[in-house]
């Protein structure tokens, strides 16, 4: 399909895009630019919740149980099974419709030709016959076949080719690939499934990736295996030199490993993460990759730009500074052949907007190239007066250079339109070989009024913010005290090549932001860096928290791990905050199966080598596990306050902490053992049902002690870990009173452990806080677990 409307200009034939209804009778019949992916059968992921290595242990108790007859006890592992399928299943169902929402917020933009006039929308709204712009850093949307310009094209990912490719008036850029080098318009010739490697281009990636935190939990969950499986060969070797049965110990050593896995562990991580993106998603903030959200807990560096991101980035043109001869006007006319409405660029946009407010036209240009970072320029080539002229626009002194200028007199306006805090340009024309610097131009770009109270935020949440900008010193001074940052180091490229540490770094180049990243990251910090064009993509992708904002290109959305789709930083204070929320709920599930993982194990172990009887039941082990599993669940939506200082995984701290607090409560539960059995006179099923509530209060304990690194009480735990626990608590106290599936106990004697275990996890914390406290020193501007 064809774009009828057309313009005529310059005697070039050019289409005026698609209207409305030419693009409403496309969609009908090519339907949008998405590729529709299978769904996975739902019966088929729930199957595969019950084959892998923790249900086949539970399998094989299951048919040991059934074996020695044991028909309560196979019920009950058989329900464990299906709740811990259906538990898992639910998880990641709810785990994957965040991410498929995330997925559809964050998506490519098209610059598109709608009824004669350049807008921007999502790159699934595209139709073939639709006439679209595409600048260097962005992904092809569609297939499309090139009108105008000429482009350095990527499109490794679809054919693998290693070395870039140019593409000239006629030629096809597939879509999914990327724009390295220049700028062009074409029309579009297939969209989704219908394109040639039916492929479109994602910005999403490794959305299911592990994280750093939950790497380092599983490595610590391996060690805690390994204990068990150590304390199960254990008891195997006893069972054999004691003469005990082995088809009654072999089901017990079974579900001890069952207790000490995490079956719950990756379902937690993920699910916690992709809640907590989906919350920053109505907030501005798209993440990449879920594992984004950790680090950002632990970031105490940012490095921001300036222009957009500290400033408001809606420049005006404020102040015009011509060189001898030559008219304000002019001035402006070449500085506006210098520019392209296609690029949306805030300053091609500021003086063009100044062209049409006075009615001026411009002559069509023969060529265009766009601003580039590495040069810091634009340029267009057009007729004049019978001759090919060109017009040059960027950094003064690169202009000025250009144009063989020299002198104090310059440096010295250029220094005094920029004391105001104005952006300046410099623009030069002429035919090759004569240009002529034709003088200044200011455009004032105000700070952001909320960005004084966001710097001042971040830092009392320990995150440094540092200014990077490739504007002059002058202009970088000024908005920094604006801004509050005074007092402040100013800098450069030098100071970044030698590693010097600076408050804000001026006329920075792209490049010196990834040596900038490193810098900070070889002494220790965990940086955050944002950045908006192609070369930025090295730095947002070395740094931990890589920011792309809302105006930057596709490749700099693919390098970052979280993207702006508000102008500000706003967004990264919300991501900070909620970075540090998952930290905390993760902490706590992660101490509380360190340190029950520990109890368990070596009580039931322990328990059976000494006292040569099952201190608890296989079953109520199983029954146990429901307890636990019914509590730890609510974590995800605990109530958490939110660290004053950055968060990191501290891994000597968190295992120190884990096993000072699992040996108090190995001796709360051999405690409650011995008094049953020594001072009590508890016959051995009843004493099992005394050690079976201490297991399962102390749990319930154990989980408010560590989700408050301060004292429990310090704040008030979230509604659903409240309703689960209480529920927990009336509901095993029921069963034991009334000997459900155990031995009955007294009221009496349920109500004295309750309080005892309420005394002793007042006695824990005086020992936690100040052991946490000690620990918890700041290093390089992080906190430790």
């Amino acid at each position: 399909m064809e774009s009828q409307a057309e313009e005529n200009t310059g005697g070039q034939q050019r289409p005026k895009g698609l209207s409305q209804a030419e693009v409403a009778k496309a969609l009908g019949e090519f339907g949008p630019n998405i590729i529709r992916e299978d769904k996975p059968n739902p019966f088929r992921l729930f199957f595969k919740k019950l084959w892998g290595p923790v249900p086949w242990m539970l399998e094989a108790t299951l048919v040991l149980e059934l074996i020695l007859g044991n028909r309560i006890e196979a019920v009950i592992i058989a329900f464990l099974l299906l709740f811990n399928a259906v538990l898992g299943f639910m998880h990641q169902q709810k785990a994957q419709n965040a991410l498929n929402m995330l997925r559809n917020k964050l998506q490519i933009m098209a610059r598109v030709l709608r009824d004669g006039a350049w807008v921007q929308i999502p790159s699934a709204e595209l139709v073939p016959g639709d006439y679209v712009h595409l600048r260097v850093g962005d992904f092809a949307p569609a297939d499309l076949t090139l009108v105008e310009g000429q482009v350095l094209v990527d499109q490794s990912a679809l054919t693998g080719e290693s070395v870039p490719v140019e593409r000239e008036p006629g030629d096809t850029v597939y879509s999914g690939s990327v724009l390295r080098r220049g700028e062009a318009s074409g029309t579009v010739t297939a969209t989704g499934s219908h394109s040639y490697f039916g492929k479109t281009a994602e910005l999403m990636r490794g959305a299911g990736s592990r994280g750093h935190a939950e790497a380092l939990v599983m490595s610590i969950v391996r060690y805690l295996l390994i204990m068990d499986a150590a304390l199960v060969v254990a008891i195997l070797i006893y069972a054999v030199t004691t003469h005990l049965n082995l088809m009654q110990v072999m089901p017990f050593a079974l579900i001890l490993l069952v207790a000490s896995v995490p079956v719950a562990l990756t379902a937690t991580f993920t699910l916690t993460s992709a809640v907590a993106s989906l919350d920053l998603s109505s907030k501005g903030v798209l993440l990449t990759r879920l594992a984004a959200i950790e680090e950002s807990a632990a970031m105490n560096e940012l490095c921001s730009d300036k222009t957009g991101t500290l400033t408001l980035n809606e420049l005006t043109l404020s102040a015009i500074q011509s060189a001898d001869g030559i008219e304000d006007a002019d001035l402006v006319f070449m500085g506006g052949l210098a520019s392209d409405e296609r690029t949306q660029d805030p300053l091609d946009k500021a003086i063009l907007e100044s062209l049409k407010a006075k009615g001026v036209k411009l002559p069509e240009k023969m060529s265009f190239v766009p601003f580039d970072p590495s040069t810091k320029r634009s340029e267009a080539t057009f007729m004049h007066e019978g001759a090919q002229w060109r017009a040059i626009k960027g950094a003064p002194h690169v202009v000025a250079k250009l144009a063989g200028v020299e002198g104090s007199f310059w440096e010295s306006a250029i220094s005094d339109l920029a004391a105001s805090g104005a952006r300046v340009l410099g623009v030069a024309a002429g035919p090759d070989g004569q240009l002529r610097f034709q003088g200044l131009l200011a455009l004032a770009d105000p700070p952001r009024p909320e960005a004084r109270a966001i710097i001042a935020e971040l830092k009392r949440l320990g995150v440094r913010v540092r200014m990077v900008t490739g504007d002059s010193l002058a202009t970088a001074r000024v908005v920094a005290a604006e801004l509050g940052m005074e007092s402040v180091r100013m800098g450069g490229r030098d100071e970044i090549a030698a590693g010097t540490i600076c408050d804000v770094y001026a006329g920075v180049y792209p490049e010196d932001k990834y040596r900038l990243v490193q810098t900070f990251q070889n002494i220790g910090h965990t940086v955050g860096m944002t950045g908006d064009g192609v070369n930025d993509a090295p730095a947002l992708k070395q740094a931990e928290v890589g920011i792309a904002v809302s105006t930057a290109t596709d490749v700099a959305k693919a390098a970052a791990s979280m993207v702006l789709t508000d102008s500000g930083l706003k967004g990264v204070v919300e991501a900070v905050k909620t970075g540090r929320r998952v930290y905390q709920r993760l902490l706590t599930y992660t101490l509380n199966k360190i340190v029950k993982t520990i109890q368990v194990a070596v009580f039931l172990s322990l328990g059976l080598i000494v006292f040569r009887q099952f201190v608890v039941t296989p079953l109520l082990v199983l029954l146990l596990l429901f307890a636990n599993d019914f509590v730890t669940m609510s974590i995800a939506n605990d109530n958490v306050r939110v660290s004053p200082q950055p968060d990191i995984w501290n891994v000597r701290v968190l295992i120190k902490t884990a096993v000072i607090i699992a040996i108090a409560w190995l001796v709360y539960i051999f405690t409650v053992f011995l008094v049953g059995k020594d001072v009590l006179g508890l016959p051995i099923t009843s004493l099992q049902t005394l050690s079976f509530l201490g297991l399962v209060f102390s749990g319930l304990a154990n989980v408010f002690l560590v989700r408050e690194r301060s004292y429990f009480w310090s704040s008030r735990p979230g509604k659903y870990l409240l309703i689960a626990s209480g529920s927990d608590v009336v509901l095993i106290s029921l069963f034991a009173r009334f000997g459900v599936l155990m031995a009955p106990i007294p009221w009496s004697y349920i109500g004295v452990l309750l309080v005892f275990t309420l005394a002793y996890i007042v006695l824990l914390d005086l020992i936690k806080v100040p052991l946490l406290q000690h620990d918890n020193r700041p290093a390089k501007g992080g906190v430790a677990a």
